[in-house]
């Protein structure tokens, strides 16, 4: 069994945390803040858009049961790459679409699948491919936050639908 990283922003932490740990072959899901200029940021930082961090979730991988590629293919999927510093109504840098790789595979395969599916897209892919500088775990209410608030307004009207969408279209990736 191979663990591997990868760490991911396409918008609030809590949507993305959602789709991943329903992946068979994740084993964890961590949202945080990558990638900016304040040591030991926390939400209310991170949120100002001063930072420079983004909202990101770290995911942790068995590459024998999820490859890099899958969990790539899965992220431009349930987000929006063409919008600059936003998902939906969650505006500012900290929203950014971005892939933070560790090893040049990654920032190869990513460049690659970007490629790839501009064409599906009738905007410019704006995604950012950066090398991940520093993680820091989010607060421990921001962790599991869908599974645990399921019925809070923004879980069932932003998370929900994107869980649902990610459910359909790859339901042979689905944890059982």
């Amino acid at each position: 069994m191979a663990h591997k990283q990868l760490v991911l922003g396409g918008g609030c932490f809590w949507c993305l945390e959602a789709v991943f740990e329903r992946i068979e072959g994740v084993e964890d899901v961590v949202s945080g803040y990558a990638n900016g200029s304040t040591p030991n940021p926390n939400y209310h930082l991170v949120c100002s858009g001063n930072t420079g961090h983004a909202e990101v979730v770290k995911i942790t991988y068995d590459d024998s049961v999820v490859s890099t590629r899958e969990l790539l293919e899965i992220f431009f999927a349930i987000h929006n790459p063409t919008t600059l510093n936003a998902q939906g109504a969650d505006k500012g840098t900290q929203y950014r679409s971005t892939v933070l790789f560790e090893e040049a595979q990654t920032q190869e395969l990513t460049h690659t699948i970007i490629e790839a599916i501009q064409k599906d897209f009738d905007d410019t892919i704006v995604t950012v491919i950066e090398k991940l500088d520093t993680f820091y775990e989010a607060e421990a209410y921001h962790q599991d936050y869908y599974r645990r608030n399921p019925t809070q307004g923004y879980c069932m009207a932003v998370i929900a639908p994107k869980v649902a969408k990610a459910n359909e279209k790859f339901k042979d990736k689905i944890k059982n």
